[in-house]
C-alpha cells in the first residue's frame, strides 16, 4: 500500500516517521509536546507535515496513550492529556488531508514487535511494556485484538491485590503498582531505608539518601552486585512473572514479548521474570511453556507499529 507515517506522542516530544512496508523508518520529524490538548493536535499535524516532505504518503497512524474506540477514531480517555471523547482522527485528517487511524500506543508497540521485531514467526503473542507504568497488546491468530469497545489489553489495571496500593486510575492493587518502573524505585527506596548496610552502592549513587534513588541508579548498582538493588529487581520480577502466568491461562500464547524501558536491562530483568512465570504457571511442569523474550525495536516500536496499522483494514469490517 505504500508509505505511511507513524506518530508517537511522548511526554516531551511528538515524533512522526515515514515507514515503508518492511518496517524501515525513512525519515523522522520531531516537535515539542505542548501542554494543552488542542495544541497537541496542532503539533501532531506539524510533525506529520515535517516528516512527509518529499514522500508520497497514503495514511497516518497515531499511537495515543489512552482508551481508543474500536473504530480507531476517538480517544475515550487519556490519563496524561485532557482528552475526553476526543475526535482525534477527524481533527488530524482535517489538518493534513490524509487518512488517519488512531491506536492505543501499547497496541501499536505490540504490533510493531509482532510484525517486525521479536514476534516475527509467531501467530499468538502477548506483549507487555514495563516502563513507568505497565501496558500491553494481544495478537492472536495474527490479528491485533482490541476487544468489542476497543479497550482490551489494559493489563496494567488488572487488580492483582484486593484493596492494595492506590493506582493513578483510581482503583487499588493494579498490576502496574507492583511491576513497573515506579514500583522498582519504591522497592529500592523502602529496602535502602530499612537496611542501608545492604545498599551502600545504591545510596552512594542516590546522593546518600533513599529519597535520592532513581531508576538509573538501581540498574547501575544491581550490575555491581548491590544487594538491595538486586533484590528490588527480583521483587519486580516476581510480580511480573506471576502476572504473565495469569495471562497464559487466558490466552495461551507461544511467546511473551517484554518491552518498555525496563526491558533494556536484558537478562537482569528477564531471567527472574522467567523463573517467576514458571513458578506460578498452573501445570507448568507438565505443559508447554511460552517463551519470555525481550523486545527488539526499543523506542521505535510504537511509531513503526502505528504506521503499519494505518495499512490494516478497518477492524469493524
Amino acid at each position: 500500500m505504500g508509505l505511511t507515517i507513524g506518530v508517537d506522542i511522548g511526554g516531551t516530544k511528538i515524533a512522526a516517521g515515514v515507514v515503508d512496508e518492511e518496517g524501515n523508518i525513512l525519515s523522522t520529524h520531531k516537535v515539542p509536546t505542548p501542554t494543552t490538548p488542542q495544541a497537541i493536535v496542532d503539533a501532531i499535524a506539524a510533525a506529520v507535515e515535517g516528516a512527509r516532505a518529499g514522500h508520497d504518503i497514503v495514511g497516518v497512524g497515531i499511537g495515543a496513550a489512552g482508551y481508543v474506540n474500536r473504530q480507531r477514531s476517538t480517544v475515550y480517555f487519556a490519563p496524561n492529556i485532557d482528552w475526553r471523547q476526543e475526535p482525534l482522527k477527524a481533527e488530524v485528517e482535517a489538518r493534513v488531508g490524509l487518512p488517519v487511524v488512531v491506536e492505543n500506543d501499547a497496541n501499536a508497540a505490540a504490533w510493531g514487535e509482532y510484525k517486525f521485531g521479536a514476534g516475527k514467526g509467531h501467530r499468538n503473542v502477548i506483549c507487555i511494556t514495563l516502563g513507568t507504568g505497565l501496558g500491553g497488546g494481544i495478537i492472536i491468530g495474527n490479528k491485533l485484538r482490541r476487544g468489542h469497545f476497543g479497550v482490551a489489553a489494559e493489563f496494567g489495571h488488572i487488580r492483582m491485590v484486593p484493596d492494595g496500593l492506590l493506582c493513578g486510575c483510581g482503583s487499588q492493587g493494579c498490576w502496574e503498582q507492583y511491576a513497573s518502573g515506579r514500583a522498582l524505585v519504591r522497592y529500592a527506596k523502602q529496602r535502602a531505608n530499612a537496611t542501608p548496610e545492604n545498599a551502600e552502592i545504591l545510596l552512594a549513587l542516590g546522593n546518600g539518601t533513599p529519597d535520592g534513588i532513581e531508576g538509573k541508579h538501581i540498574s547501575v548498582a544491581a550490575r555491581q552486585g548491590d544487594p538491595v538493588a538486586v533484590d528490588s529487581y527480583r521483587e519486580l520480577a516476581r510480580w511480573a512473572g506471576a502476572g504473565l502466568a495469569d495471562l497464559a491461562s487466558l490466552f495461551d500464547p507461544s511467546a511473551f514479548i517484554v518491552g518498555g524501558g525496563l526491558s533494556d536491562e536484558g537478562e537482569l530483568v528477564l531471567d527472574p521474570i522467567r523463573k517467576s512465570y514458571k513458578r506460578w504457571l498452573v501445570g507448568g511442569n507438565w505443559r508447554p511453556v511460552a517463551e519470555v523474550i525481550a523486545a527488539q525495536l526499543g523506542n521505535e516500536a510504537g511509531l513503526v507499529g502505528a504506521a503499519d496499522l494505518a495499512r490494516e483494514p478497518d477492524p469493524i469490517m
